[in-house]
Parts: C-alpha cells; structure tokens; sequence
C-alpha cells in the first residue's frame, strides 16, 4: 500500500468530504470531478483499502440488477395482473450504470472491462402448477416492455436441461417447472471496479483518498459547512475537517453518522442488521455445468432480499457456484464493525419506529432465528431443491456482508421495516446519505446522479449538463417508451463492455 495513503494529513477545508470507500462514493468523487475537476475532494476510508465491505466480491450477490430475475420486483395484484413497474425502473437504472462505466472504459479512465464484468443468464425459475401459471403471465407482460425483449419462457424440461443441465439432474419428468431466461444478464463484481475507480482516482485527479481514516461525527456550523472529526486509526490522531457538502456512504455506519448531523430529515430512522451466508463451491465439475444466475420465490416471511438464488460468479478470473443466502444476525452494523453497533444506536428519537417495527415484523424475526440456528447439513437440504445430489464436501460457508435494513417512522404503526436503498437529503442539499440494502451497487450511478439531482440541481442541468450527456446519453429519457435509444444504448455498452450474449 501507498505510504501516502496512510501518512499524509488532511487539509483542514475541503469543499466535497466522502465518507467510505465503497461502490457509491467512488462514482459520486467521479462524476465530481469529471464536472469539475478544480473542486476539492477528500474520501474518508476506515479499512485499508477500498470496497471491502457491502462492495467486495463476496459480499454480494454480483447480480447486474436488471430485474431480468428477481420475482419480488413483478409482484402479482389482487386482480391476477403483473406489475412490472419496479422491475422497468430497475432495469433502466442498470442501465445508467453500464454507460458511465463504458464512458470509464472509452476515456481510458479504467481498462479491461471483464476484469469486473461478464455475460451470464438471468433466469427465474419456479416450481409446480401455481408459481408456473405466474410465472408465464409475468413472461408475457414483460415481453411487451422493450426492456425485457428476447426473455425465454419454457415448462419442457427437455429445454431445461439445455439451459441448467445441474438443476435438472436426476429430476423426476412429471415434475411441474417453469423458467424465464435472458441472455443480457451479468456477473458483477463490484469490489474490483470500485477498486480500478479509486484507482484512477488517486493516480489521475486531485481527488484525495485517505485510508485507516474513520469519520467519527458530524456537526453543523452556522455558516452552512459541516465540521467533522476525524481519527486516524493508524497514528490514533484525531483532527478536525470543514466540508460545504458531506456525503455518507458508510454503508451499516451511514445510519449513526447521519444522526449526529442532527438533521431533521434523519429523525425517526433506525436500523436492524441482516447478515447473510452463502454456501460457495470451487468445484469446477460442478461449475461448468452451471452457466447462469436461478431466482427462485422467496419462502413465507423471508425478507426479499433472502430469496434463494444459484449463481455463477466470476471473480478474479475463477469460476465458482453461489447458493443462498441464508440470513444470519449479528448487532453490527458492518462486518468488521463492534457488536455495540445496534444498542448504541438507539435514541429517544427513533425508539418508538424501532419498537413497531419490531411488534409489526415478529414472523421475520422468528425467520432471522431459525436461520442462524441452522446447521451446514440443513442448509445443504436446502440446496438440494436445486442440485438433487449435492455433496457436503463440494459446499463451504462463506459470510457475507452486513446491511442494515432501514426502519423508518410510521404514524399507524410507528416503524416500518423498509427493504430498498433510500437517499437522504437535509432541505438545503449540503448533506446526503445512502442508506440500506438492494438493489445497492448496481444501481449506484442512478443513486449518485439522484443525490446530485436533489444537492446540485442548477450546475447539473446548468454547467455540468453537456459533460452529464456525454456520460449518459440516455439521461433525462425513459427507456421503456423508445425502443430505439435502448438498442442503440444496449449495443453501445455491449460493445465498450466487451459482453457476450
């Protein structure tokens, strides 16, 4: 590592302070400095380098959400239609992503885009007679949006085999199955772009990137600025630093940190921790008859983002099989955070959202229970509703990333337990935080142009919005209504992105 990463001091003043290294403030310090390059910057990173918590590879999931296969974005109404509208707006935000990274590509800002991303199918797959019929009425009302054009349907398994040769070994033929397949799917692995972002970062731009440093408050000033504390954990030196915009993208620490901003907009909030494991097999037998990413329905009173999934992952050049995640409980609010993380942040102002939350969720919480009580052999039992012989010794636990889930205040019930990602923003668009879980990192880059949207409204439709149209050519449109600049925009990033399908 960079002896300056860790020694140098940072300046008392800065007009942008990021605090975390991971996916988000990674793109927001580069569409910063790309609109203007004199501004000046620092990320504040509490590890020793960037993305190695909610960002590293084995993390996440990795899915490229598209919304090609995750059944809870299409929920069925009480009238038996679709709605696919979550998964349309999703599956434009990937799409946002996949062009700033491509315009990453095109300025030789970052190299060798299948170092971070490859091709991989994106398959939903259900089983008997109920979730099959769902399953085509979903295919058909998506095949209707441009944005899902080319998704498969198929019930034959003979079609199946073709497509998941693992899944379908040793299956009895009169099973009922159903699966929906799109070739445009990826395999992401966010820690390594991150990485090659931060990269670029430090070598090319002013942009000042300070590790083993650890944002530790943050107070307003009466001119506007916001003054935080910052220790270097290294030399266990504190110092302070001014900032005109503060943005924090803590992941888990997002929530504490936003509190002591003491802005109106953060009261109310709380946070409960989910952690995950997965069950993750090196076995390259195995790996190659496994060349997709398989959603299934999530099981009664499981939190969305527990829906069993097998996925290829390409990371670091290697092939490897996913399965889970199982969720797993720990009061930390990040995976190398303190297990004071969850008491210490409760507050007379959010206890009353915590507690109904709480009362509201009581199946979730039986859930959360259950599965961490399980053993290695019961979630292999799991895996073999997917692989029918699937062998212990293939199989090894993997931890994955903390989230914390956002509670927020509820006037009928006093908390809600909300699953999505959720910007915070304080009236005068000086302080923004990302809080909770997915679709996280693949939607970053809408995430970030929405902060600055809501923070920066007159310079990016004002001096920023030419180099902004450069960037995302698509900006400002909807997709879903122009079939032509969605061709035109896929083959553009297929290109630059080096994918596949």
């Amino acid at each position: 590592m960079s002896q300056s990463l860790t020694s140098r001091t940072p300046k008392p003043k800065y007009d942008v302070v990021l605090i975390g290294g991971g996916i988000m403030s990674a793109t927001l310090a580069t569409l910063l400095h790309e609109f203007d390059p004199d501004l000046e910057i620092a990320i504040f990173e509490r590890l020793g380098r960037f993305a190695k918590e909610s960002t590293a590879a084995w993390n996440n999931a990795g899915t490229g959400h598209s919304a090609f296969c995750e059944l809870n974005y299409t929920p069925e109404k009480p009238d038996g239609t679709i709605d696919i509208s979550k998964a349309e707006s999703i599956a434009e935000q990937f799409e946002i992503s996949k062009q700033f990274w491509s315009y990453l590509i095109s300025k030789g800002y970052i190299q060798q885009p299948k170092d971070f991303i490859n091709s991989c199918p994106h398959m939903s797959l259900v089983f008997g007679e109920k979730d099959a019929e769902y399953l085509k009425k979903r295919h058909e009302k998506m095949s209707e949006s441009i944005l899902f054009k080319g998704m498969e349907f198929t019930t034959d398994h003979n079609k199946l085999k073709e497509w998941i040769p693992l899944v379908m070994s040793k299956r009895n033929g009169s099973e009922v199955m159903a699966a929906t397949k799109m070739d445009m799917g990826t395999d992401v692995n966010f820690g390594t772009l991150t990485r090659k972002m931060g990269r670029h970062l430090l070598e090319d731009s002013n942009v000042e990137v300070f590790l083993y440093h650890e944002v530790k408050d943050i107070d307003p000033k009466e001119d506007g600025t916001w003054d935080m504390k910052v220790k270097d954990r290294i030399h266990n030196h504190k110092q302070e630093v001014e900032a005109d915009f503060v943005f924090i993208g803590a992941g888990g620490y997002s929530l504490p940190l936003l509190d002591s901003s003491d802005i109106k907009e953060s009261e109310g909030y709380g946070g409960f921790p989910v952690s995950g494991e997965w069950l993750v097999s090196h076995n390259q037998e195995l790996v190659e008859k496994h060349h997709a990413k398989v959603y299934t329905q999530a099981t009664v009173d499981a939190p969305p983002m527990s829906v069993p999934h097998l996925d290829l992952r390409i990371i670091d050049g290697k092939k490897a099989l996913l399965f889970g995640p199982f969720a797993g409980f720990s009061t930390k609010f990040l995976k190398e955070g303190s297990y004071l993380d969850l008491p210490e942040s409760v507050n007379t102002k959010n206890i009353r959202s915590l507690f109904g939350a709480w009362w509201h969720n009581i199946p979730l919480t039986k859930y959360l229970i259950q599965q961490v009580a399980m053993t290695k052999a019961q979630r292999i039992q799991h895996l073999r509703e997917f692989i029918k012989d699937a062998k212990e010794e293939d199989w090894e636990l993997k931890v994955a990333g903390q989230r914390v889930q956002i509670i927020k205040k509820d006037e009928k019930n006093g908390g809600k337990l909300e699953f999505g990602t959720e910007v915070v923003v304080n009236k005068k668009g000086t302080i923004a935080s990302l809080l909770g879980a997915s679709p996280g990192a693949s939607t970053a880059v809408y995430a970030m142009l929405n902060v600055l949207e809501r923070c920066f409204p007159e310079k990016l439709h004002g001096e920023w919005r030419e180099k902004l149209m450069e960037m995302i050519p698509s900006y400002g449109q909807k997709l879903k209504f122009n079939p032509e600049l969605t061709e035109k925009i896929r083959n553009y990033t297929k290109e630059k992105l080096e994918l596949e399908y």
